[in-house]
């Protein structure tokens, strides 16, 4: 399909419009997310699409770098932030997989509903762990239909090369979970509020 961004800025107007999926379930992540929130705290934030999570984290931490690879999602991002005022978030047009490493910069990463659409989720793993201080975070919500719906592996390339589709990566949960002990990280919560709900896991960068 090429360029990525492509079908995501296609998609940036409906994606702004769409309700949330599991309302309860999204409140359950952004508490159980600022429960490790501190006033010092500096938070990366990576496929942050329209930038609604970010803004509404912002007020409780220092600074949020929120980037998304759609410059359409990026410019509701910041039309959304100017009209929330909240002034402590930088919004960047960036891909994880191409974005320079900053050593153990941050406290926190955020990578939410973007892993499974990611090409190589490994070194985006890998990526986030380097970025992160010892003992920082990085806490994810990521959809592994490899659990229920397996024949999207032969589905997902057919749809992708007609542009009807952006990447997918079938994973399973467990997939998803060995994936992140390769990169280093310690499981430290884990929420599924169904077997076809997303998996949210906030993970420890131990040293």
């Amino acid at each position: 399909m090429g360029d990525p961004s492509r079908f995501w800025n296609k998609m940036a107007e409906r994606y702004a419009r769409q309700p949330i999926g599991d309302e309860a379930a999204y409140q359950h992540k952004l508490k159980t997310t600022q429960r490790y929130f501190h006033s010092e705290m500096v938070l990366m934030e990576f496929g942050c699409g329209t930038g609604s999570t970010a803004i509404t984290h912002a007020p409780l931490v220092k600074h949020v770098r929120a980037t998304d690879f759609s410059e359409a999602m990026i410019a509701i991002a910041q039309d959304k932030a100017v009209a929330a005022g909240v002034s402590n978030i930088d919004f960047e047009v960036a891909a994880i997989d191409t974005m320079p490493v900053v050593p153990e910069a941050y406290d926190m990463v955020l990578g939410l509903s973007i892993l499974h659409l990611l090409e190589d989720r490994d070194a985006a793993l890998n990526k986030v762990f380097a970025m992160l201080k010892p003992g920082g975070l990085f806490v994810s919500s990521t959809v592994c239909i490899g659990d229920t719906m397996a024949f999207f592996k032969f589905v997902g390339p057919i749809g992708k090369a007609m542009g009807l589709l952006p990447h997918l990566d079938v994973m399973t949960k467990v997939d998803l979970i060995e994936s992140q002990h390769r990169a280093g990280f310690i499981i430290e919560e884990e929420y599924q509020p169904g077997k076809s709900k997303a998996v949210f896991l906030v993970a420890r960068k131990l040293g």
